[in-house]
This record gives structure tokens, C-alpha cells and sequence, in this order.
């Protein structure tokens, strides 16, 4: 398909009241995508029926609508795919009860679906209402450990259109005490490697800092886990995009998620960077998150860019 005939993204977005839908659509809209929120479900096919899409749409959906449930939506998300010039995409922002719970005493608002009761009853209701709709994301965010600001990053590095890229890539580290990571794709277990928090000098440090990854790059097995992960990841992501993926997200973990795991992620990152892959990083444990541009590969042997 021509670049000029190129779908333009659609998103419908939906999640828990409290999971961020606000902070997401306007991360939507300042990367210039038209934005409509709190749509009633039975205006979308009229909405989309008309023209043409002249520029990427950002739908929010939610419980706040007379006319919303789980079949509806789905029901809507049809309708979506079915535009000939937009590319769907269901983002689900999700969001664990317990945070949901003190985002909610500490804001005092009352949850639509328990207006008159305490706000704990509506979340459960809530997401025991969007459970079925979660398992049919094509993108799902988990916003409890992230704030507004990453939150908007997040979803920028996600869908924003000035990045061309036919796949988006998030490399993410975490800790196994804390669990894994919530839509990841590919998870693979960095706790073989010598672990720096049985070295006082290293333990208050984390594995953005050199000490820390000379340590683990000590390790024997470092450099040959790295080219072996590397080349998988070249060799696999040609096949994600001829199926049509939009994201692929891998998480590397070790134990506390604060040493092997950061030190491999920011590694892959920057290996998938300069092959000329754009890369989002989140380390889930320190509460970061980055990005690092696409770099035009450069041949090692005369130093001159290649094409």
C-alpha cells in the first residue's frame, strides 16, 4: 500500500473509571489525533458512516454511557474494522482494584456505577463488567505503578504518528516477587546472571549505573545470552509485522527488578536502537520510563551509513 494510502489509526479506548481514560485521550489529541469522548455507543456507526478519516481517531468508551456493555462494544470494535481507511486498535487501560480504590479516596469522587455508595462496590462491579471486553485488546496498558506523565508517554510511543515505524516496541524490566507484567509478549527469566546485590559497593546502585553492568557483564554467560536474544528478536520481528502486529513488548525479569533486568533491558534497547528499531524502555521497579530514537545503522567495518 502506498505511504499516501496508508489507514489512519483509529483507537477505541475504554478501561475502569480511574485508570486514566482522560490523560490518555489527551496524549491522543496532542499528537493530532481527533478526539470524542464519553461516546454513546449507538452514535459510532453514524459517526463513522459519513466521510471518510482524514486524520487518526481517538475514541474514548466507557460506563459513564446509558447505552454501554461488554456486546456493545465488541459490537463497536466490528464496526471499527470495517472502516475501509482506519486501521482499529482496542486499547484497554487497565488497573489493579486496590489502586483504583485509593485513587479514588484520595480524589473523594464518586464512581458511576455507585453513586451513592462507597466507591469500592462500583470498581468491582466495574471490572467485573469489562472483564470479558480486556481479553480482546489489542493494546493493553497497565496504569498501576505509572504516573499521569508516564501514562501520556506510554501512549505516545505507542500510537503517535510521527513515528513510521511498522511495529512499536516496549522493552520492559520487572521483578518476579512483584509478578509479571501485564501484556508482555515475550518474558524471559535474567536470574542466572551473578547478581549485584550480593556485592555491598553494588547493592544500593541499579543496573543503569556502570558498576552495576560491569558487574553483570563479567558474567560468562552475559555476552552470549545477549547475541543469542538479539538475534532472536531481529529474526522474529519481520514475522510479527507480516502478521500485522502494531506492538510487541518484552520483559526481561530477575529478582528484585533492580539490577540483571535494568542492566539487560537498557542493553536490548540500545542494540534494537541501532539496528534503526524506535524503542520505548519501562523499568516497572524504579518507575521509569524512556524512549530511544531509531538510529541509522552504520557498518562496522568503514564507519559509512548504510542504506
Amino acid at each position: 500500500m502506498p505511504a499516501s494510502d496508508k489507514p489512519f489509526p483509529l483507537v477505541l479506548l475504554t478501561g475502569p473509571s480511574g485508570a486514566g481514560r482522560s490523560t490518555a485521550i489527551k496524549a491522543l489529541e496532542d499528537v493530532g489525533y481527533e478526539t470524542i469522548d464519553n461516546l454513546p455507543l449507538g452514535l459510532l456507526q453514524r459517526l463513522l458512516s459519513g466521510q471518510p478519516l482524514r486524520q487518526p481517531m481517538a475514541l474514548g468508551l466507557d460506563v459513564r454511557n446509558r447505552d454501554f456493555s461488554p456486546d456493545a462494544l465488541l459490537a463497536a470494535m466490528e464496526i471499527a474494522r470495517g472502516i475501509p481507511n482506519a486501521a482499529a486498535d482496542l486499547l484497554y487501560l487497565d488497573c489493579r482494584a486496590e489502586v483504583l480504590r485509593r485513587r479514588y479516596n484520595e480524589t473523594r469522587r464518586s464512581h458511576p456505577m455507585a453513586r451513592q455508595e462507597d466507591p469500592t462496590e462500583g470498581i468491582e462491579r466495574e471490572l467485573s463488567l469489562l472483564s470479558g471486553v480486556r481479553t480482546y485488546a489489542d493494546v493493553l496498558i497497565d496504569t498501576s505503578e505509572l504516573s499521569p506523565h508516564e501514562l501520556r508517554q506510554a501512549v505516545q510511543a505507542r500510537f503517535s504518528q510521527l513515528n513510521e515505524q511498522a511495529i512499536g516496541l516496549t522493552i520492559q524490566s520487572f521483578s518476579y516477587k512483584r509478578g509479571l507484567p501485564q501484556g508482555a509478549d515475550i518474558v524471559v527469566d535474567c536470574r542466572f546472571l551473578h547478581n549485584p546485590h550480593w556485592q555491598e559497593d553494588l547493592r544500593a546502585l541499579d543496573g543503569g549505573d556502570a558498576a552495576v553492568g560491569a558487574y553483570v557483564s563479567e558474567d560468562p554467560g552475559f555476552a552470549p545470552f545477549m547475541e543469542r536474544m538479539e538475534q532472536m528478536v531481529e529474526g522474529l520481528l519481520p514475522g510479527y509485522i507480516r502478521e500485522g502486529r502494531s506492538h510487541l513488548m518484552i520483559a526481561f525479569g530477575c529478582t528484585g527488578g533492580k539490577h540483571r533486568s535494568v542492566f539487560v533491558t537498557e542493553t536490548m534497547a540500545e542494540s534494537l536502537a541501532n539496528r534503526g528499531w524506535q524503542v520505548s524502555i519501562r523499568h516497572r521497579e524504579l518507575n521509569r520510563f524512556a524512549s530511544l530514537p531509531a538510529r541509522i545503522p552504520v557498518s562496522q567495518e568503514d564507519g559509512e551509513h548504510t542504506v
